[in-house]
C-alpha cells in the first residue's frame, strides 16, 4: 500500500519528486496521466497560506452549506468523485479512521470535515449520501457536498487540488487539505492511506497556536492535554503521556532552584546584606 505524506513547509523539489510517484493516480491503468505530476504538486504546495472563499454547496442531506459557516475551527477537506472504483473510496475510508482518532484526541467539536464531489455531472446529494453511507460514516460534522462546476473548481483552485477528465474518469491528486480557523490553507496530506499523526498533529498545532489571553482555566487544561498526548501505533490511539508532565515538572523545578541560587548569591554580594558573624 502507498504510504501517506504530510507537507507543510516550503516547496522542495526533491521531496516533490519522491512524492509524485505516490500521489498522482490515474483513473484507469495502462495509460499516460493527464496531469503533470510535478506541476500538480507544485500547485498544491503553493496553496499553503492562501485564504479560501465563502463557496456555497449542498450537503448529503440536501441542505445548503456555506463554507463561512465553518469558520472558527479547522476544516479538513478532501475531493473525490463517487464513480471512482478504488482510490477515492480508499481515501474516504482511511480518512474516516483517522478522523475517529482525531475526535477522540481533540474533541468531537474541534474541527469539521468537508468532502467535495468534483464530478459535477454525477455527484449530487444522493450520490454523496450513498458514498458516506457505504463507508459507515455518520459523523454530524462531516459534510459530503456537491455544487455547480464553478464553485467546485474555484474551491479546488484555492486549496491547490488538481484534477483533469480522462477517458473513464479523472486524473487527480490524492490530497487532504487542512484549513485553519480563518479558512487559510495550513497543510497538505498526500496519499490514499495515511497514519493518524499526519492529520492529528497539524490539528494539535493549530489548537495550541490559538491565543491564550483571556482564556478560561478549562481551556488551559485542554491545551495541556493536547500537548501531553502521543500516538501509540499499536493501539491506533493517542494516549496521555505522563512522562511529558514529569519532564516539564523536573525542568521547572531545576529552573526554580537555579533562580533561588542566583538571587541568594546576588543578595549576599550587596553591601550590608552579607552573612552576619
Amino acid at each position: 500500500m502507498m504510504a501517506g505524506m504530510s507537507v507543510g513547509g516550503r516547496f522542495r523539489p526533491a521531496l516533490l519528486a519522491a512524492a509524485s510517484a505516490l500521489v498522482l493516480l490515474s483513473a484507469s491503468n495502462g495509460r499516460a496521466a493527464a496531469l503533470d505530476e510535478e506541476q500538480a504538486l507544485g500547485i498544491s504546495q503553493a496553496a499553503i497560506g492562501r485564504e479560501t472563499g465563502n463557496h456555497r454547496f449542498t450537503d448529503q442531506h440536501g441542505q445548503p452549506l456555506e463554507l463561512a459557516a465553518l469558520r472558527g475551527r479547522p476544516v479538513v477537506v478532501s475531493y473525490i468523485y463517487t464513480s471512482c472504483a478504488f482510490i477515492c473510496p480508499t481515501l474516504t475510508s482511511s480518512l474516516a479512521q483517522v478522523v475517529r482518532v482525531a475526535r477522540q484526541t481533540l474533541g468531537e467539536e474541534a474541527f469539521s470535515v468537508v468532502t467535495v464531489g468534483f464530478d459535477t455531472r454525477v455527484d449530487g446529494p444522493e450520490q454523496m449520501r450513498r458514498h458516506a453511507a457505504e463507508r459507515g460514516i455518520r459523523d454530524p460534522r462531516w459534510y459530503f457536498v456537491s455544487g455547480d462546476e464553478a464553485s467546485v473548481a474555484a474551491f479546488a483552485g484555492e486549496i491547490g487540488f488538481s484534477y483533469a477528465p480522462v477517458a473513464g474518469g479523472f486524473d487527480h491528486l490524492t490530497q487532504v487539505t487542512i484549513l485553519d480557523s480563518a479558512g487559510r490553507v495550513y497543510q497538505q496530506v498526500y496519499g490514499p492511506e495515511f497514519q493518524p499523526p499526519m492529520l492529528v498533529d497539524p490539528l494539535k498545532r493549530l489548537a495550541l497556536g490559538m491565543p491564550v489571553t483571556e482564556r478560561p482555566l478549562a481551556d488551559f487544561l485542554s491545551r495541556v492535554r493536547l500537548l501531553c498526548t502521543s500516538y501509540d501505533p499499536k493501539s491506533g490511539r493517542y494516549r496521555f503521556d505522563y512522562s511529558l508532565i514529569l519532564e516539564i515538572a523536573i525542568g521547572l523545578s531545576c529552573a526554580l532552584l537555579v533562580l533561588v541560587f542566583v538571587l541568594r548569591s546576588w543578595r549576599q554580594e550587596q553591601p550590608g546584606t552579607g552573612p552576619r558573624p
